[in-house]
């Protein structure tokens, strides 16, 4: 295997163990209604884009906080985090895998799901 290809398989393999545990953290402070969108070909920004719900400020605060926390355990650290202070719409930047912690009322406003599965035929995947 050349080279470049060993670090693509490690690559893939890392974003794997990174997209399981934003699951994990996801479904350990029980997110509503999170969507899982693979963006890959729409953007250059991320392959997986998590869409979730929070019930209050406080649990779209404590969702973001667990996300940045199982990402760290699993070695990686957040490019960036934008929205913790108001915590209607927090945004935790992982590289290939962005996570959107919303409000329901924002998240109904703003249609991100609308907006990145447009010309979809459905095939994009969804965790209830």
């Amino acid at each position: 295997m050349s080279s470049t290809a060993s670090r693509k398989a490690k690559s893939a393999a890392s974003n794997e163990h990174l997209r399981q545990r934003v699951v994990a953290a996801l479904e350990d402070l029980k997110a509503k209604d999170v969507r899982e969108i693979d963006v890959r070909g729409k953007t250059s920004i991320a392959d997986t884009l998590f869409i979730a719900s929070g019930t209050s400020a406080r649990h779209v605060k404590s969702i973001a906080d667990e996300v940045i926390k199982f990402a760290k355990e699993a070695g990686v650290m957040p490019l960036g985090v934008e929205g913790q202070t108001e915590a209607e719409w927090v945004l935790v930047d992982l590289g290939d895998i962005i996570v959107h912690v919303m409000m329901p009322r924002i998240r109904e406003f703003y249609g991100l799901e609308r907006l990145w599965t447009v010309g979809d035929d459905g095939a994009e995947a969804a965790n209830d």
